[in-house]
């Protein structure tokens, strides 16, 4: 199973946050499956790639410790496909969420953690 982990705190206030989120993984070839409002899962819409390749995308958004300064996003990006070469489709995918998140521009980002 391929897997990658990042965080992410930006600046955004935490009313908007959960749209732009949202917008920003719809942006990525997302649909989001489940949103609790601290807890969000978005799968790949199917259709591109195969089956086994298709990449989920779960986001714990740190509420606990959120200021007005700055909110953490920690992301775990997965799939079923073996991770046999670095280029990988997951790592492709991770690769686009995290250029996604930098690039927004409704919020700052702060800090990138990567895991």
């Amino acid at each position: 199973m391929a897997r990658y982990t990042c965080s992410f705190t930006v600046a955004v206030s935490l009313d908007l946050l959960q749209k732009i989120l949202i917008e920003v993984l719809q942006s990525c070839n997302f649909d989001i499956i489940y949103d609790t409002g601290d807890y969000l899962m978005a799968r790949e819409i199917p259709g591109q790639v195969a089956f086994a390749k298709l990449v989920t995308v779960e986001v714990l958004i740190d509420k606990s410790i959120a200021t007005s300064e700055g909110i953490r996003m920690n992301f775990v990006i997965k799939n079923e496909e073996l991770p046999l070469q670095f280029e990988n489709h997951c790592h492709h995918m991770f690769n686009l969420v995290q250029d996604a998140i930098a690039q927004n521009q409704h919020w700052q980002l702060l800090e990138t953690v990567p895991g």
